[in-house]
């Protein structure tokens, strides 16, 4: 890690981002859901507000920043489209975790996918991932697409290919992350 700027603010840190793919004309029962409880597309009239929540509190751990500086205009522009469906997860009443779902000519791109870090090590990313990987399904695209990085949740990459996923390219790259 090398420092840039204030040092005890901010670092440069090489992250490795790695680019993958699924094809869903596989077979499904390779991946199928388990079903989750409570698993609900959220409304367009609080997709907005519930997506830079999620966002912030589900990348905080993982620093991601792209959207932080959005403003709420910007949060319902990216959110409120034809070709965005965004998913929380809740159990036992709890938000768990959320996924958002690009919707395109070629396929379907997994945006943003993650659990709330109180349910992290749960053992239930993989039936999450599934529930993403079954609505795309839905949509009738041949393909699915995610990129990772190695700023993310250890498990990120390993339920990735778990769930069928290949890696198409991997690229090294650079991230200013807090310190």
């Amino acid at each position: 890690m090398h420092r840039d700027g204030d040092p005890g603010v901010t670092a440069v840190v090489d992250v490795v981002v790695t680019y993958l793919e699924l094809d869903l004309a596989t077979d499904a029962t390779a991946w199928h859901a388990v079903p989750l409880p409570d698993l609900r597309r959220e409304p367009p009239d609080s997709a907005p507000t519930m997506a830079a929540m999620m966002y912030r509190a589900v990348g905080g751990p993982w620093h991601w920043t792209d959207r932080l500086t959005w403003t709420e205009s910007e949060r319902n522009d990216a959110v409120n489209r034809p070709d965005v469906e965004l998913w929380i997860a809740r159990i036992g009443g709890d938000v768990a975790g959320y996924f958002e779902l690009h919707v395109e000519a070629r396929g379907v791109e997994l945006k943003y996918f993650g659990l709330m870090p109180e349910f992290t090590g749960r053992r239930i990313g993989g039936a999450f991932l599934a529930a993403a990987i079954d609505r795309a399904r839905q949509l009738g695209k041949a393909r699915m697409t995610v990129n990772t990085c190695t700023l993310d949740h250890p498990a990120a990459l390993p339920n990735y290919l778990k769930r069928g996923f290949t890696v198409v390219k991997t690229e090294p790259s650079h991230r200013t992350v807090s310190a």
